[in-house]
């Protein structure tokens, strides 16, 4: 086998691997959809998008999920609110200002930290930081949108931090080499020349970090509250999307209204998160060369 022949083999062979990524994917998006779309013949896309009553076991049962897309958007809000300075800051220290040791132990840190179950997180909100919430602040229940808020956070700092960190590291040396030689200090250099360059990479973390946040199942499920209701305040309980699917899809008949309900939820989940990442895409390519350019 000559050179050509071994080259056409591995690129058939990278490129099957790929198709059987998608083919899965597709898969996935099909029985979404199937088991999803029966709902709307008897419930409107308005009432299920905009209906403020969460009441499947009701009869008749009402299916309306706002309650709970006002739920993920505020608890994720608020968890990238969190998560964003303090991921980037992180990989800003690791990347430019970090001796070798102290970078090695926070990469170390930040990969442990990444590799933490999410249940393990979630009993930690639960035992730790709820008893806490809920002495401090003198509150009826410590499981509510700050708890989530805050476990939610601790899980997309590692995301934003490391994407973050490798698009410092890609910075060519030169700009930074050219900035100190004008004169500039290394908090200057950081401010006005790294992070511009590296904007692209960072703004994809910070999107990635809030697409992780608002799918996240298991902590918003043990440490959010699961009231299917509007807050009023950040110290209310609430039951963000994937709370929702997983505590009720175990108990709801196969193929019923209520099993058809979390599926048609699982689809509005589904295309939130693809809306990040088209974003994320979008920002990755669009300011690719913002950096290059306003130096």
């Amino acid at each position: 086998m000559n050179r050509k022949q071994k080259e056409a083999v591995i690129r058939a062979v990278f490129f099957s691997f790929a198709l059987v990524s998608i083919l899965i994917l597709g898969l996935i998006v099909v029985s979404l959809f199937r088991e999803g779309l029966p709902l709307f013949r008897q419930v409107s896309v308005k009432d299920f998008l905009f209906g403020m009553e969460w009441y499947p076991t009701y009869d008749p049962p009402s299916f309306g999920i706002w309650p709970l897309i006002v739920g993920s958007v505020i608890v994720t809000v608020l968890a990238t609110l969190i998560a964003i300075p303090i991921g980037i800051l992180t990989a800003v220290y690791i990347a430019e200002v970090a001796p070798p040791l102290l970078k090695d132990v926070f990469k170390s840190v930040i990969e442990l930290l990444a590799g933490l179950p999410s249940v393990v997180l979630g009993f930690f909100g639960m035992v730790v930081v709820a008893p806490w919430l809920q002495d401090t602040f003198d509150l009826p229940t410590g499981l509510n949108i700050v708890n989530a808020s805050l476990i939610l956070a601790l899980m997309a700092v590692p995301t934003i931090a490391s994407i973050s960190e490798d698009a410092i590291y890609a910075v060519p040396r030169e700009y930074k080499e050219a900035s100190y030689a004008l004169g500039a200090t290394t908090h200057e250099t950081i401010l006005r020349v790294v992070i511009p360059s590296a904007l692209s990479g960072i703004s994809t973390a910070v999107i990635l970090g809030m697409s992780r946040a608002i799918g996240e199942t298991m902590v918003v499920l043990m440490v959010a509250g699961g009231a299917a209701a509007i807050p009023e305040s950040l110290f209310d309980s609430v039951r963000p999307m994937p709370a929702s699917i997983a505590a009720e899809m175990g108990e709801a008949p196969f193929r019923s209204l209520h099993y058809q309900a979390l599926f048609a939820t699982g689809m509005v989940l589904f295309f939130i998160t693809l809306a990040f990442n088209l974003v994320a895409d979008y920002i990755s390519n669009k300011f690719k060369e913002v950096g290059s350019g306003t130096l």
